[in-house]
């Protein structure tokens, strides 16, 4: 060991001991979710009441997905991700809940089928893409857009496969959008063809279709090449 660097006491280190923590919790992920597919990820905020409009939109576009044959899966907390697993609890298909563990809030819903509590949060963030067939975005602050950018750079990067990206109710989204093309593609810092990475809809039965229309062709069972992309997400 190099001088002035000394070694820790009593064996491993408390961060070298948080690897086999970490570790529990991808296995006990990947063994739960592994069985739900197909499955949609909903976002969306936290902080809506249950007598918001949005509140009830994502309630009605979970149970029809759930109706589709689809599992649900959210963060398993209030607002919209219990309007989500609220409404697929309504519906045939399983509701998922991956909880997280907070200092001050995120008491989980009581509407969740396979429940599973992460302490960290870029774990739970790999759960809701490893096995996700699309990705509904509704409104919703930070943790929502950490989100949508997150599954928006790892398509555009070829770190995750294609799926579809659906942004709800258009009034909420439209500056986002708006800013995309006015600033970051006038700028150069991405490119036209990104904006094809996502949709924007309004209508329970328009995110359906789109899910089924997008596959139609490749059928919902992932290709080799994206099996294998999936496995080193």
């Amino acid at each position: 060991m190099r001088p002035g660097i000394a070694a820790p006491e009593g064996g491993l280190s408390r961060e070298a001991w948080k690897i086999f923590q970490i570790m529990a919790e991808f296995v006990e992920g990947f063994e739960a979710l592994a069985q739900i597919r197909p499955s949609v990820s909903i976002f969306g905020s936290a902080r809506i009441a249950p007598d918001h409009p949005y509140f009830t939109l994502a309630e009605d576009v979970a149970r029809k997905l759930s109706d589709a044959g689809f599992s649900v899966v959210s963060g398993g907390g209030p607002g919209i991700m219990e309007a989500a697993n609220k409404g697929a609890y309504a519906g045939p298909s399983p509701s998922v809940g991956l909880n997280i563990r907070l200092p001050h809030e995120q008491a989980g819903n009581p509407y969740q089928d396979i429940r599973l509590t992460f302490q960290h949060f870029f774990a739970r963030k790999v759960m809701f893409v490893k096995y996700a067939t699309a990705y509904v975005v509704m409104p919703g602050g930070f943790g929502t857009l950490d989100e949508l950018m997150e599954i928006l750079t790892l398509v555009q990067t070829g770190k995750s496969r294609r799926i579809p990206i659906i942004l709800v109710h258009s009034p909420f989204w439209a500056g986002l959008t708006d800013w995309f093309r006015t600033t970051m593609i006038a700028d150069g810092v991405i490119d036209e063809r990104d904006m094809e990475l996502f949709v924007t809809l309004d209508r329970p039965e328009e995110i359906i279709d789109a899910i089924f229309r997008y596959y139609e062709l490749s059928g919902f069972e992932p290709s080799e090449e994206e099996k294998e992309i999936q496995l080193n997400l």
